[in-house]
């Protein structure tokens, strides 16, 4: 039987028949080399590129009529037959492909095998693929492209530049790791784009807030919200790191609190204030749990303090304020009574300088001009308390006394 040529257009393709059960209509295309419309008994369209390659026959899909048009279909087979004169095999490229990893079983592989065993904060690594990595998930990497990365970075950047950041930066981390591990002989399609300029946060509790937030606490009807914010203030330790305090990682005796690993990957030390030895002593008598801070999820202890965050913030009158935050308070008090960057660094567990370094832009506020104003503005502040402030309603002791 002749092969059966025409000039693809809509109404020509339209106007083919579908033939009888158990038979096929093939129709070349008069204009581009290799390109043919398959129709089926069903009434089925479907354009592909049919030639010989290497001594035998070679058929790849294009795609369905009508969901591509005549022009679309006829530039995708003028690349397959440029691949083909360049030496390039597009047959085997596709069948490559089809065993290619998706991103998603891509970022399994990046938990299992790098974030889990390495980084405390591994589970906001999940949390970030959840929220913004989604579209990804089942797409191939090498369908990954770097404008599409700039397109999830903008999207994501016009309402929270930070979080695109650190989505962009995660990305690129298990880009990464995939060619550590020889998983993906690509490129990282992060590479290029460019990061959001960021403000360094700067936020403290001042001196009256402190006085108000102190107020707020007290009032507070959670033992569990009201210690833990109490604790994370006067150990300046992070927020995940208190979140999951083991009374086994305390010894109370010589007021030292042992962080096995932090979040920049060592071990810490924390010394422990009085009324946070006094706060603790006081939930040893009545723990039922590993956990300092027990919860009733899988983990065992308390994890989610945002909402008794918001409710305090509010009662206490105070605005813009972050839990991490309280960290950040310790730190601009300490160096706003003349601890030196060294001391507050080790304290902080900080590993650099620079992260130090934003307390010295603190101690040299024009307000707070030398070390003795700024003790002396401490002082004041604590003196012009109104009240006397207890973290523990019944057995324990002034806070404020304890601090002083």
């Amino acid at each position: 039987m002749a092969r059966q040529e025409i000039n693809f257009t809509k109404a020509a393709i339209e106007n083919l028949q579908a033939p009888s059960p158990g038979s096929r209509l093939e129709v070349y295309d008069t204009k581009t080399p290799h390109l043919r419309v398959r129709v089926s008994h069903t009434g089925r369209k479907v354009f592909e590129v049919y030639r010989w390659h290497q001594g035998g026959p070679v058929r790849l899909k294009i795609g369905v009529w009508p969901d591509l048009s005549i022009e679309q279909v006829r530039k995708a087979a003028e690349k397959l037959n440029a691949d083909f004169a360049t030496g390039e095999d597009p047959a085997e490229s596709r069948r490559q492909r089809r065993q290619e990893m998706t991103f998603g079983e891509l970022f399994d592989q990046f938990m299992e095998r790098h974030a889990k065993q390495r980084k405390i904060t591994w589970q906001e690594d999940q949390n970030q693929f959840d929220r913004y990595l989604g579209a990804f998930a089942n797409k191939k990497l090498s369908a990954i492209t770097r404008k599409d990365v700039a397109a999830l970075h903008a999207r994501i950047g016009a309402t929270a530049p930070t979080a695109a950041n650190r989505v962009l930066s995660l990305l690129s981390s298990v880009f990464g790791r995939a060619i550590e591990f020889d998983l993906w002989a690509g490129a990282n399609p992060c590479a290029g784009v460019r990061k959001f300029p960021e403000q360094s946060r700067d936020r403290f509790l001042s001196g009256d807030e402190l006085r108000r937030f102190f107020e707020a606490l007290e009032q507070e009807p959670n033992d569990t919200a009201r210690d833990f914010f109490a604790t994370a203030l006067l150990t300046g330790a992070r927020r995940s790191n208190v979140l999951e305090m083991k009374w086994a990682d305390l010894d109370l005796e010589a007021a030292t609190w042992r962080i096995g690993r932090t979040k920049n990957g060592t071990p810490q030390t924390v010394a422990l204030v009085d009324p946070v030895v006094g706060l603790l002593r006081e939930r040893k008598r009545q723990a039922s749990s590993v956990f300092v801070f027990p919860g009733k999820g899988k983990t065992g202890h308390y994890t989610e303090p945002k909402r008794a965050w918001k409710t305090l913030l509010k009662r206490a009158g105070i605005e813009g304020a972050r839990i991490h935050d309280l960290r950040r308070t310790l730190g601009s008090w300490q160096a706003m009574t003349g601890a030196s960057l060294p001391v507050i660094g080790g304290s902080l567990n900080h590993k650099s300088q620079a992260t130090t370094a934003i307390y010295a832009r603190l101690d040299l506020n024009p307000i707070r001009s030398s070390m003795e104003k700024a003790a002396a503005a401490m002082l004041a502040t604590r003196d012009q308390a109104p009240k006397v402030v207890n973290l523990r309603k019944v057995g324990g002791s002034s806070l404020k006394n304890k601090l002083e």
